[in-house]
């Protein structure tokens, strides 16, 4: 940035030089004349004192004229609020009725926002939304209301137009995304941010009103959030129907656990050395028989406020011990399968027993079993049927996956206290590693830390060849992702371990690896 003002302190400046011009101001120039004639100096600041305050009372957040009292705007990004927004909008639904000019809210939200505050603190999420603030104030127009809705949500109500038609407000959506998606320079760190947005025309506006508006945009962007990231998507019908199909879902979750429409699907992981098949994580799928298949994201936290996440845990166990028997008796080569546990399974002071008995009863060795627990659990418990279950769960011989590293802040010392086996690197890391410097020296530093501690490293979030490539060459073990395999149904799998074993045996692995050297 040149030297200088800065855009923020040249905004403030032209803010003042056009308030001081304002016919507001100039009706006091009289009196200021006069009280400087009169009284001198003194009457002057008398009247200044007055006029000066008066005037700046009536400007709008972004220096327009506007109401007596400014509004209340956020401490963090200092945008005005959801009742500001909207307010905005119903003003502008007013003047459809009048001119039959319409408008459109846009809602914005920073995908995976709470990983982000976890990796990079309070201080330095406060600027990513402060930063995030002033990216969308710059690409939209003057007569724009840019606010903060609640934690990294904006919303956009755009100034009443003659037409804001679905196609107009698609490229309104992206440029909106494109801005905030540039790469961001925070404590001498590039963070790489997706966003996800969802819109709604004022035309399909539930109600004729700003709330209604604003809920429809909320709706909008719950399902572009769930398709994302990076997902647009507009209002519709179909949008509120699927809302509306939301709290059905939630009175059937119960019954499909039960009835066993919810499974596991399994992602493969893979070895960087020698290209092997090291293990299977289960991830939960919901095969819903109207809706198809539903990934965690269009259940999951639902069916957790419902209190039926240790339900959801013995199911997914019990299809992730069975596929192990299934690879066997297949003479296919599956050395462990990964296990997620919440912290609801990790509270239960009989879970080792419980776990034991599962493991006794499949015929299956503990050490083919890794149990994935969030680095946030490890960081923040001080509960002690947690430790006790963890250090119960590893002298048992079950393997100890730390999942999402670097989000949670863990010390060395709770590595040590859980007996923690693999740090499984979280995707934020993984993410354009084979572009990005910093983002190589974040994972050579884990990877350094974990060597010295014997610790084996999975990487997970693997999109591209280029991501897989440089991890094998700093000497991360273990990678798991989209471009090595999408999780799929357990039949599938026998079909992929064989076409990726016939891939080994008829060309050789690339051998970026350290050992290569």
């Amino acid at each position: 940035m040149p030297q200088g003002k800065t855009p923020g302190a040249a905004r403030a400046l032209a803010t003042i030089t056009a308030t001081l011009l304002r016919p507001e101001i100039l009706v006091f120039l009289p009196a200021l004349v006069l009280a400087g004639l009169w009284f001198g100096p003194k009457g002057l600041a008398l009247v200044a004192a007055f006029a000066l305050p008066a005037a700046f009372l009536t400007l709008r957040h972004d220096g327009e004229p506007g109401p007596l009292l400014e509004v209340p705007t956020d401490v963090v990004t200092g945008l005005p609020l959801r009742t500001e927004l909207v307010a905005r909008l119903d003003r502008a639904f007013a003047e459809m009725r009048e001119t039959g000019r319409t408008t459109a809210c846009l809602m914005l939200e920073i995908d995976e926002a709470a990983t982000l505050e976890k990796r990079f603190g309070t201080a330095a999420y406060n600027e990513l939304l402060a930063r995030t603030a002033d990216r969308l104030n710059g690409v939209t127009r003057g007569g724009d209301t840019v606010a903060r809705i609640d934690g990294a949500c904006f919303a956009v109500a755009l100034a009443p137009v003659r037409q804001a038609d679905l196609e107009t407000t698609i490229q309104i959506a992206t440029r909106l995304q494109s801005a905030v998606e540039q790469p961001l320079s925070i404590d001498a760190a590039t963070v790489y941010v997706s966003a996800s947005v969802g819109f709604c025309l004022a035309s399909r506006a539930p109600q004729p009103t700003g709330a209604a508006l604003l809920a429809a945009a909320e709706a909008a962007l719950r399902v572009a959030s769930a398709n994302g990231p990076s997902g647009i998507r507009a209002y519709s019908v179909e949008i509120e129907r699927a809302e509306e199909g939301r709290a059905e879902l939630r009175s059937q979750m119960g019954a499909a656990l039960e009835q066993g429409q919810i499974l596991a699907y399994f992602q493969p992981q893979v070895s960087t050395d020698t290209g092997e098949v090291t293990g299977f994580e289960a991830l939960a799928r919901w095969l819903h028989p109207e809706q198809g298949m539903l990934t965690p994201d269009g259940f999951l936290k639902d069916l957790i406020d419902s209190g039926l996440s240790t339900r959801l845990g013995e199911v997914v166990l019990y299809h992730a011990l069975g596929a192990l028997k299934a690879w066997d008796k297949a003479g296919l080569k599956v050395p462990r399968v990964s296990v997620n546990f919440s912290s609801e399974e990790l509270r239960n002071p009989r879970l080792p027993e419980k776990l034991k008995w599962e493991l006794d009863r499949f015929e299956v060795e503990p050490s083919r079993l890794a149990v994935e627990i969030l680095e946030s659990v490890v960081a923040d418990s001080d509960n002690d049927v947690i430790v006790h279950n963890i250090a119960a769960l590893a002298r048992m011989g079950c393997m100890i996956d730390l999942d999402d590293f670097g989000t949670g802040h863990a010390s060395i010392t709770s590595i040590r206290r859980f007996d923690v086996h693999r740090l499984k690197i979280d995707r934020s890391f993984v993410t354009r590693v084979d572009q990005d410097p910093n983002q190589q020296k974040m994972i050579s530093a884990i990877l350094s830390m974990a060597e010295q501690l014997g610790l084996e490293t999975l990487a997970e979030g693997v999109e591209t060849i280029g991501e897989h490539a440089m991890l094998a060459q700093l000497g991360c073990g273990n990678v798991q992702g989209f471009g090595v395999g999408r999780p799929m149904a357990l039949e599938d799998t026998f079909g992929w371990i064989e076409t990726h074993r016939e891939k080994l045996t008829t060309q050789a692995p690339p051998r970026f690896g350290r050992k290569a050297s």
